[in-house]
């Protein structure tokens, strides 16, 4: 019932903030423009650069809290959690001296605006600096609630402040001041008292003691996972945000924020990954260490189908009616028609990406951070001369094609190290059974579905209906073929329709 209860609060959350989000973006684009959105493109992309710094920390907690609850002694990670934060809100001050230093620079020799000044971009820049920094220790504080397995409370959180911070700048941009500047004050303001949320909760549930202690000795036990997660974080951010920082730099901020509008679109996928990881990785921690091997093997494989099953048919809606979403969207038709190839590209990537996340949480769980660091770097090495070539002559749609090359290279060579070690010799099943058949039915249907739909005089807003029902029908359909996911649905009903009676 706790797994159930997490997915479904971490669903609901994922599905919320995306739709918040995707919601307000037309008003942004309606009070700020295009440049002005490539600017809050680029502090994305910094503020996940800066992730850097984590080191690692934020996935330690993680699954120390997971081993510590396992074993039901919650209590002894809080010496860990105490020392962490020390770390987490010391990087989160050197953060924003750090780039209220850097803005004038970065204004003046990397991005290129025909809208604004320099001057107005730098102090854009440093007011990002405090964004990122008021949001810093979040991870750290959500790391702990997940391997606790409160994500419903973590989820909860989330989605007041998604809320908050999405629909009141819309606020203030309409009736105080439709600036940029206007719009980082409030998201600085949002994310600190975001940051103190999550750190009362976190605390409630570890238990804070007076016996808690700064204790750096601790992480000496730690090391070596830290700095292998500390490696994955480094080299993940290459492989995840390389695009973006070579796209800002060669690009204008217009041509850049149609790429972020991209990529916006695409990360609704994300409302699938993130909270069906963020229960697995736990989960898996738990029976690593309680060495239940045969159960670990079907959760593997159940959620990797559940995961295909879901995620393939929603990618193939929007590779296929990605400009008839975009102008339903935003409604403006030269925007959608210049976005669209670039949301099929990484639509498709980062389908193959998520799928991917189940061989991760099973690297993660055994400890093996040194396998999806392998992974990374040799993915980093064929990713950069990629996104070199392809951006220089292709431009943002280059940058798109990269990242969907790099995610077949990944699904082709991540499974088949992971399993040379754990769980040896299931790579073969986990492709051909787990993952191949709800992607093969995926592309049958969703070729045919198009060409179906497209030789209709339908208009934008009806293609996107019916892309929508094109994709809960294949989704549906996927489920049906599979016996093992029957019997899940149906397990799942009678256990509902039997405590309703109750």
């Amino acid at each position: 019932m706790t797994l159930r209860r997490n997915m479904i609060a971490g669903l609901a959350n994922s599905i919320w903030s995306a739709l918040i989000g995707l919601a307000v973006v037309p008003f942004y684009l309606q009070y700020l423009g295009v440049e002005a959105y490539g600017l809050i493109g680029f502090f994305v992309t910094t503020q996940a650069l800066f992730q850097l710094l984590d080191m690692g920390m934020a996935p330690t907690i993680n699954r120390e809290v997971a081993r510590c609850s396992a074993a039901g002694e919650l209590k002894e990670a809080g010496n860990l959690l105490h020392t962490l934060e020390v770390f987490y809100w010391g990087i989160a001050a050197s953060i924003a001296v750090l780039i209220l230093a850097l803005a004038p620079l970065i204004a003046e020799y990397w991005l290129q605006s025909k809208q604004f000044s320099p001057e107005t971009i730098s102090h854009a820049i440093m007011l990002m600096g405090l964004v990122v920094a008021c949001r810093w220790p979040i991870g750290l504080y959500q790391g702990a609630l997940i391997g606790a397995q409160r994500l419903t409370i973590s989820s909860a959180i989330n989605s007041a402040m998604v809320t908050i911070g999405s629909v009141g700048a819309v606020a203030v941009l309409a009736s105080i001041s439709p600036t940029i500047e206007a719009f980082f004050i409030w998201q600085a303001c949002v994310g600190l008292f975001h940051a103190n949320g999550m750190r009362t909760a976190a605390w409630k549930v570890i238990g804070r003691t007076e016996q808690n202690r700064f204790s750096p000795g601790q992480l000496k036990s730690l090391w070596r996972f830290t700095a292998g997660m500390g490696g994955i974080g480094l080299t993940s951010l290459v492989f995840t945000q390389l695009d973006k920082v070579m796209l800002s730099k060669i690009l204008g901020l217009k041509e850049f924020g149609n790429y972020m509008l991209a990529t916006v679109v695409v990360s609704g996928l994300s409302m699938l990954i993130s909270p069906l990881f963020n229960v697995i990785y736990p989960r898996f921690t738990v029976l690593v260490a309680m060495r239940k091997t045969e159960k670990l093997v079907e959760l593997y494989r159940l959620g990797t189908r559940i995961l295909a099953t879901l995620l393939f048919p929603i990618a193939m809606m929007l590779a296929f009616f990605a400009e008839d979403l975009v102008r339903v969207w935003t409604g403006d038709s030269e925007i959608a028609t210049t976005v669209a190839p670039m949301i099929a590209f990484l639509a498709i990537g980062s389908a193959l990406n998520g799928v991917m996340y189940f061989p991760y949480a099973l690297q993660l769980a055994y400890g093996m951070a040194w396998i999806p660091l392998t992974i990374n770097i040799m993915l980093m090495c064929f990713l950069i001369p990629t996104i070199a070539y392809l951006a220089q002559e292709y431009g943002a749609l280059g940058g798109a094609m990269a990242w969907m090359i790099a995610e077949v290279v990944y699904v082709l060579l991540g499974p088949w190290l992971t399993h040379r070690y754990i769980l040896k010799g299931l790579a073969p099943k986990w492709f051909l059974q787990d993952v191949c058949p709800p992607l093969t039915w995926t592309l049958l249907i969703g070729v045919a579905g198009h060409r179906a739909i497209l030789a209709c005089d339908f208009s934008h807003y009806e293609r996107v209906m019916w892309a929508g029902g094109l994709a809960i029908f294949t989704a549906t359909l996927i489920l049906l073929m599979s016996g093992q996911l029957r019997n899940l649905v149906w397990s799942c009903a009678r256990v509902k329709r039997f405590s309703t009676r109750m």
